[in-house]
């Protein structure tokens, strides 16, 4: 095994799976594979166990692994995003686009001013519905561990962690100190949300909320890997 960085796009479509060591398709990933992406016999892929762990393959009626297992390193620091439920599928939309970024944790939030409310019922199903598009995003990005996708708290009982920030106009530039940002929903935080707690900025204009969700990613990873500076 050896250790490295995560597999590019040179190395064909990436794929996740329980073991590397002895890689096997579902059926539903080899359709994927054969249907949609058409690939044939001897094309390249890369196997991925979503644990940090991957290797090269060659796609057939069984994967015949063509390289050794390359880890990659954890993250310097997680980062996490929290945002409140919105309409229509645009939970989708700020699931995928953060699992795509880096984001290390996603969670999903109910606030006093939501206007979109799940029933236990109702949160189990989307939760399972989002956590397959987690794993696709993944996999068109190539990511090696996915992020963990939280089931539906309040807001108000993440937001007691001494390393969470909220999101609000007007608030302080992000910096490192600040491990979960959460977003609120459309018509904002209630000031008891927001009470004491720190308050981040993410720009001068007024985002949507799903825009300030996927924005708080890309800085947060982007800060965390060192792609920007606190000060920039």
């Amino acid at each position: 095994m050896m250790i490295g960085a995560p597999p590019d796009g040179r190395g064909g479509p990436h794929v996740f799976m329980d073991d590397v060591e002895d890689p096997v398709l579902s059926a539903d990933d080899r359709h994927h594979l054969s249907r949609v992406l058409r690939l044939r016999d001897g094309d390249a892929l890369t196997v991925c166990d979503a644990a940090g762990r991957w290797r090269p393959a060659s796609f057939g009626d069984l994967l015949v692994v063509t390289g050794d297992v390359v880890e990659v390193p954890p993250p310097a620091r997680e980062v996490a995003v929290g945002f409140a439920l919105i309409k229509s599928g645009r939970p989708e939309l700020v699931v995928q686009k953060l699992t795509e970024l880096g984001v290390d944790r996603i969670l999903l939030l109910s606030a006093e001013r939501s206007v979109v409310m799940w029933d236990e019922g109702k949160a189990a199903v989307q939760l399972h519905r989002l956590t397959r598009v987690v794993r696709e995003a993944g996999m068109q990005s190539r990511r090696v561990r996915l992020p963990v996708l939280e089931p539906l708290r309040q807001a108000s009982v993440v937001a007691r962690d001494p390393t969470v920030a909220m999101a609000e106009p007007g608030g302080s530039g992000l910096d490192g100190d600040v491990g979960v940002l959460l977003i609120g929903p459309e018509g904002g935080w209630t000031e008891a949300e927001l009470g004491d707690r720190r308050r981040v900025g993410l720009g001068s204009t007024v985002l949507r909320a799903e825009t300030a969700a996927i924005a708080a990613g890309a800085l947060m990873v982007a800060l965390r890997d060192a792609r920007v500076s606190a000060g920039s």
